[in-house]
Formats: C-alpha cells, structure tokens, sequence
C-alpha cells in the first residue's frame, strides 16, 4: 500500500467516526437512551379524593372513598382515589378524607336582595306582611344599590352554606347578575314584572322593555340564565301575563311565578274567574315545559294534573310556608304525578335565611308530621330534590345536580367529622337530617373554587356585611314611627 493510499483510508475512516458521534465523542459500552413513554394521564385542573362521594347520578352510586376529576368547567372523571390518580394529573389536589363531596346545593326559589329585610315583620300572615312591611319597605329603600348590597350579602350566605345555583325573581335583575357573576355563583335570575308601579318599572310594559334588555345581555352566559317572572296571576292582568309568556316563548327563557301560596289566593280566583290560579294560567296559555311555579299549597289533584300534563315545574318552600302559616305543599302527590320538583328557601325576609341544608330538613319533617307517616318525604327523596330535581325544575338536568361526567363541576365539600355528624351510617340521611350550612367547607362553581377551608375567595366579606348594615340603617329609617 502506498504513502498515499494509506492517508486516503484514514482520512476515510475519521469521516466515519465524526459521522457516526454526530459530532460527539462516544461513550464506551453505553446503548442509546429509549425515547421517553407516552402519559397515559390526561390532565385535571382539581382532583377531590378521599371523600365519601354521593354522585346523585341516575344509580345514585356512593363512593366510600371516591374521587373526582375537574378539568376546566366540567366533570371528567369520577371513581375510586385509586381509579382517578391512575387516570388524571392534576394541578391541584383537594383532600376530602372524613368529608362529603357531593353536587352543590340549587335553591329553586328565592329573592336574593330581600336578605336586607331580614326580620322585618315577623309573625304575620303573607298578605299583611307584604301590604305592612314589605311592600312600603321596597317603595323607599330599592334601587340598583341596595339590590347589589343585597345580593353580595344572600351570594356570600349561599356560598358558605353550599348552595351553587339560585333561582331569583327581583327588581333591577342586570345588578342581580353583575353580582352573581362577580361572586362566581350561577343564577336562573328573573326580572320581576307587576302591575302596579315598582322601583324600577312604572308600568307592565316598562318591566317587560327592562327584561328584554335583560335577556339580549346575558342570554347564553355560561353562568347567569335571565328569566321573565311575573309575580303572580292575581297581580298581573290576563293580556301582561300573555304578553310575559309571549316573550318568554319567543327569547327561549325560563318563566318564574309564585302560584297557589295561600288559600285566599284560590278562593279569590274561584270567586272572579270560576277557576283555580292554575286552572285560570292553563287557560290562558301561561303554563309549559319552561315555566317554574313557587309554593304550589294550595293546587287539587286535577290542577297537578295540569301541571304534569303541561310539564310545568314546582319549587316547594317549606321554611317560609310554615312561617306565614300559609299551609303545606302536597309534595308527594307532585312526586306522584311525575311533576319537576324541586326545592327553595324563598327570601330571607320571611324564611329567615338561606340556607338549603334546613330547608332540607323542614321539608322532610313537614311531610311526615302533616301525613303521619314516617316513610314520607325520605331523605333521598328530599336531596334528589334539592340536587338533580331541582336542576331538571330549572330546565338544566342535562348541566347540574350530578357528579358526573360531562356536567358542569358544581361540587361541594361537607365536613363530617363534626361531633353533630359522627357515627355515620347512612351518607345521605345525615346530610338531611344532622348537616347544617356551616359544615360546608368547599364550594365550587363551573370548575372555580369560590371557598375553600371556609375561606371565600370571590367576595370580601367584611366588606359585604359593612355594606348591607348600611343599607339597614336606610330600611330603620324608611319604617313608620
């Protein structure tokens, strides 16, 4: 071999090994590294594990443990802690051992600002509490700051007491949701229409302008559904109650109303129409799949019937019907019918507060003592109904009241570790019957923590309460001497 054939094959051999290195020097005796495997986790925002689980889903499985994933809005997983770990990263993890997880609480009837007149007039009946106490009341002290001073206060009394969903007919209704969407909760919120002259509406037709406004903002709001709620049959004239359904008809909305609270509110419309309040709505065309009736005592089997037929929905309020003693729902003979039902605390004026876990209480209590019949109104019953009832009464079975997959995460987190709530045999009955609004520890909202170990996260509550004495110092002065 030649000189120069020899530099040739070891100029050749160096190109060689710089081309296999790429450029690095080589390690002896060492194998290529394996290309990272893939994650078999998806990724959660929340995880809640550890918790006895009450899903209220169509098995009403309980999951002692159990554990659910939140990504964004929505509900992604739910299973065993081991089940769940296996499946989701999560970003943050909420440690649930000796406590409830469970769909947050929907309130199906109330007024939230009227918590500033909390007290005022106490041990009356509906119609002199109204025509005495309230009604003057609000003709001196309402307006768009004292409805958002009221509502701030109600949001954070529901926030803290586990309620994620309220149902709410009012004055002012845009300052309502400004609230509503500033606390984070979620609100089926109408405006009110009346006959006689209000806050702000001096006509029917002004209050049905101000809704339409109302409902062209936030009408597809991931969090405020705007509604139209005429407050009753005998305060309305037949055209504005035609003329209210009209425009929920047309808008796609929810119509609220109170209907049958009292016995004289029967007795009246027999006496000028020859029918029921329902009979007389029916007539009118006032009833359907869209419409949420408040109270419904006083309703015959025939008008249940009507209601069933017409797929009209009812929120029994147990609290404030005992209170002005205006009488006892017949919530089975609803159940029975096949009637949506769900469950409300009405206003803080005349229940006195808004907490759902009483109102589940009062409920099944009531039942059973107006029957005598300890098997009425059981506690799963009256759950479902202030959970998955209450939402499907809204027209939003498909979205809350469950913990499940693909339903917005609207969760919360009741401590049981309480004296109060110790042994625990039975999950959903000691919810029912032992667990108060205080026990709440957790409560989320369309997948965003708003309190967390009683910490609110949305509201300052200092500042709330400061504000509503405020405006009470305005109703003491608004009274009558």
């Amino acid at each position: 071999m030649t000189h120069t054939t020899l530099h040739r094959c070891l100029a050749a051999l160096l190109a060689l090994v710089a081309l296999s290195g790429c450029g690095q020097t080589p390690t002896r005796g060492t194998e290529p590294a394996p290309a990272p495997a893939a994650s078999t986790q998806s990724q959660a925002s929340i995880v809640i594990t550890g918790g006895t689980v009450i899903t209220m889903d169509d098995q009403r499985r309980i999951l002692t443990p159990g554990a659910i994933a939140i990504a964004g809005s929505d509900v992604v997983g739910v299973g065993t802690p081991d089940e769940i770990a296996a499946r989701f990263s999560a970003a943050e993890t909420i440690d649930a051992t000796g406590q409830v997880v469970m769909p947050g609480l929907i309130n199906t009837h109330t007024h939230a600002a009227m918590v500033l007149y909390r007290g005022l007039g106490n041990d009356l009946n509906l119609q002199d509490w109204l025509t005495k106490y309230i009604f003057p009341a609000e003709g001196k002290t309402v307006s768009p700051e004292f409805v958002r001073a009221g509502t701030r206060l109600a949001a954070l009394e529901m926030m803290l007491g586990g309620t994620t969903t309220f149902a709410d007919m009012y004055y002012f209704e845009a300052d309502v949701a400004a609230v509503v969407r500033e606390a984070g909760l979620r609100g089926v919120l109408g405006q009110t229409i009346i006959q006689f002259p209000v806050a702000d509406a001096k006509t029917p037709e002004e209050g049905l302008a101000r809704t339409r406004t109302f409902i062209a903002r936030y009408k597809g709001d991931a969090l405020v559904t705007p509604a139209v709620a005429p407050h009753s049959m005998y305060t309305l004239s037949a055209a504005t109650l035609q003329a209210v359904d009209r425009l929920a008809r047309e808008q796609g909305v929810p119509v609220l109303i109170h209907l049958e609270e009292t016995s004289t509110e029967r007795e009246d419309s027999l006496r000028a129409h020859g029918l029921s309040p329902t009979a007389y709505l029916a007539r009118l065309g006032v009833l359907g799949p869209h419409v949420l009736a408040a109270h419904g005592v006083w309703l015959a089997p025939a008008d249940i019937a009507t209601l069933a037929t017409s797929r009209t929905a009812i929120s029994h309020n147990p609290e404030s019907n005992m209170k002005l003693a205006s009488g006892t729902a017949p919530v089975a003979g609803y159940v029975d019918a096949g009637v949506a039902i769900g469950l409300g605390t009405d206003g803080a004026a005349s229940n006195n507060d808004l907490d759902m876990f009483e109102a589940m209480r009062q409920a099944a209590f009531l039942q059973k003592v107006v029957r005598k019949d300890p098997t009425a109104a059981p506690a799963a019953l009256v759950l479902e109904m202030a959970t998955r009832r209450g939402a499907e009464a809204l027209g939003m079975g498909d979205r809350i009241g469950q913990l499940t997959v693909g339903r917005r995460a609207d969760v919360i987190v009741v401590d049981t570790r309480a004296p109060h709530l110790q042994p625990m045999f039975d999950p959903v009955a000691q919810v029912v019957y032992a667990a108060k609004g205080s026990d709440v520890r957790t409560t989320i909202v369309n997948g965003r923590v708003l309190m967390h170990e009683r910490v609110v996260k949305t509201l300052v509550p200092g500042a709330v309460v400061a504000d509503a004495q405020k405006m009470a110092e305005r109703v003491k002065a608004a009274l009558p001497r």
